[in-house]
């Protein structure tokens, strides 16, 4: 079995030192470090964090041979037990790195833990040791010999399961709660002593077995489900002041959010007062929870085998990831946390988004996902006139694929679509052919046509015409001044307003407006918010901006609104609205599509 061990010997070093033994390795043994970590699309180079790499086998040193940024070799001699001794620095506050303080530790296995290559297949044991008094262990993976604080030695099946499974170290909080008759446990570190952890798990509880009966049908008895593919699963959230994010594991997640946004005692918990950063966080348990299946098990075909040491490429990314965006809201409704109207705000904002993205007429969701390694994480400027969110868009077209689904008088919905396509790959690799046959199985007819169109298209999603067969019309009105010009900036009364972007055929990039400009005055006079110069400037007529760029002032003319051409897409932003006349048949649809766990008690 490769063994690891792992201690935190002075945690305000940041530091984990780490033993990795090796019975009986080769005589050049190779191991590595990945530089990506599942689920999160970007090499990462986690290497750079390991350092003082020493090995020595049966007591004496071997040498150990850099091949490249992440692999080592190793010359052995004889086939006794080979040890390496190594640090990983860890100061990353994210979900998919390490970090350690004198407060808290966490780790993903990708950070940590070397492949010892040819052993892979092997049992892996890792072992925690040396925490601080008063720390706890918290992990999904198996339990091999701990002590009731989690400290002591747990086992995967493999390396591939052993970097799936995260470990959150500290003096955290915890509770569990059962959806489904399976076990969930629930650890936060950082919580405001306000914090409601009763609330968090019951909002959680409902929000999985949503989850459960969506892929699995609702829960009946008293054992779990024998089809679903976890026994325990554990969330792992760090309350921060600032920060939001989640990354999926097999059987756990990691999550970061503001901790203003959790739960707190004696604020109301019925589905029309949900604040708007408790509703955020439910959705991204609710996102990271439905990848257990849509991801993790269900998972495109070029993820049956990871390569750690480079791109994983796939174009379909806008099914895996934006289909679970359209599913984790749409999960709080039915779960009954939110009520029909904030989903349809929620979905708003949504529209609004991917409308004010130029980029959608530049990339295709297909192009975007595999495009993922090089442009979603790494944002710029120039993001939003170049690229489309697969997330976003791909949320949508989940959206359309349902409507189309439920108008087909065939009583089907997207539901039925992820349960075939579940059955029939057994909750493992699909390709693009799997998913459009099981629509169309699912529909009765080609639907899928429309499917590709959308998803390797560029034209606009056909939701005006969709949305109406829900009995929801969208309605237009005017959005602010920033959208409006093409503008997106960052104000305040210190720092002034700052320009972020600037969108493509925009009035503002027509006057050169570049992102980076600082934004002084218009028509010559101060400016601390650019909405102040609404107190003075005739929008229709054109003005004057001045900026400076570089240390350099310079004077820019906004055109006359005559003599601009069409308006770009953010100067209009819509609303869902229910259409209080649409027909009996549309309102069945709609009341069917909308239903949630207060509807149907």
């Amino acid at each position: 079995m490769i063994d690891f061990r792992v201690r935190i010997p002075q945690p305000s070093s940041h530091r984990f030192l780490v033993t990795l033994t090796i019975p009986r390795p080769a005589a050049q043994q190779l191991v590595s470090l990945p530089v990506w970590i599942p689920g999160s699309y970007m090499v990462r180079e986690f290497a750079r964090h390991l350092s003082a790499l020493e090995a020595t086998q049966g007591g004496a040193p071997r040498n150990v041979q850099v091949l490249d940024k992440t692999t080592w070799r190793i010359a052995c001699n004889g086939r006794a037990a080979l040890v390496l001794h190594y640090e990983v620095y860890a100061f990353d506050t994210s979900v998919r790195t390490a970090f350690v303080d004198s407060r808290r530790g966490f780790f993903n296995g990708t950070s940590l833990c070397l492949r010892a290559h040819g052993h892979e297949s092997q049992a892996q044991r890792l072992r925690i040791a040396g925490l601080p008094r008063g720390w706890q262990v918290a992990t999904a993976m198996a339990p091999e010999r701990i002590a009731a604080d989690g400290r002591g030695s747990y086992v995967a099946a493999d390396y591939h399961e052993l970097i799936d499974h995260p470990f959150e170290l500290g003096p955290f909080w915890r509770g569990e709660f059962k959806a489904a008759g399976i076990a969930h446990a629930f650890v936060v570190a950082g919580a405001l002593p306000s914090f409601d952890g009763a609330r968090l798990l019951a909002d959680s509880q409902r929000i999985c077995e949503a989850a459960i009966a969506l892929w699995h049908g609702e829960h009946k008895g008293r054992g779990a489900p024998a089809a679903v593919p976890i026994k325990r699963y554990v969330f792992m959230l760090n309350a921060v002041d600032e920060g939001y994010g989640g990354l999926e594991h097999r059987a756990s997640t990691a999550l970061i959010a503001a901790r203003r946004d959790l739960p707190r005692r004696g604020a109301a918990a019925n589905a029309g007062a949900v604040s708007e950063g408790h509703m955020t966080l439910l959705g991204l348990i609710s996102h990271e929870y439905f990848h257990t299946w849509n991801v993790k098990r269900l998972k495109p075909a070029e993820f049956a085998q990871f390569d750690y040491s480079r791109e994983n490429y796939t174009e379909l990314l806008w099914f895996f990831e934006g289909f679970t965006s359209y599913y984790d809201d749409l999960l709080l409704l039915r779960a009954g946390l939110i009520d029909a109207a904030r989903y349809l705000r929620l979905l708003t904002r949504s529209v609004n988004t991917l409308q004010a993205t130029p980029g959608r007429r530049v990339q295709s969701v297909a192009e975007a996902s595999f495009d993922a390694w090089v442009k979603y994480y790494r944002t710029d400027e120039n993001t939003p006139n170049a690229t489309v969110s697969y997330y976003g868009k791909g949320s949508l077209i989940a959206l359309c694929l349902d409507l189309s689904l439920r108008a087909g008088g065939t009583g089907k919905s997207l539901d039925d679509v992820m349960r075939l396509l579940w059955q029939r790959s057994g909750g493992g690799p699909v390709d693009e052919a799997a998913i459009f046959d099981a629509v169309d199985s699912v529909a009765g007819r080609r639907l899928s046509e429309h499917l590709s169109a959308w998803v390797h298209g560029r034209d606009e999603l056909p939701l005006p015409k969709l949305l109406q067969t829900a009995g929801v019309r969208l309605a237009h009105e005017p959005s602010g001044w920033a959208a409006r010009l093409g503008l997106r900036l960052s104000e305040g009364p210190v720092s002034g307003v700052q320009v972020r972007q600037v969108l493509r055929g925009s009035p503002a990039e027509e006057a050169g407006v570049s992102a980076g400009d600082e934004l002084l005055a218009a028509d010559g006079w101060r400016i601390r918010k650019l909405d102040d110069a609404l107190a003075w400037v005739d929008e229709a007529a054109g003005f004057e901006l001045l900026a400076v760029r570089d240390q350099r002032v310079m004077s820019l003319r906004l055109p006359r609104a005559d003599a601009r051409g069409a308006p770009i897409d953010s100067a209009i932003s819509v609303s869902l609205q229910f259409d209080d006349a649409a027909p009996r048949e549309a309102v069945t649809l709609r009341n069917a599509w909308l239903a949630s766990a207060a509807a149907k008690a």
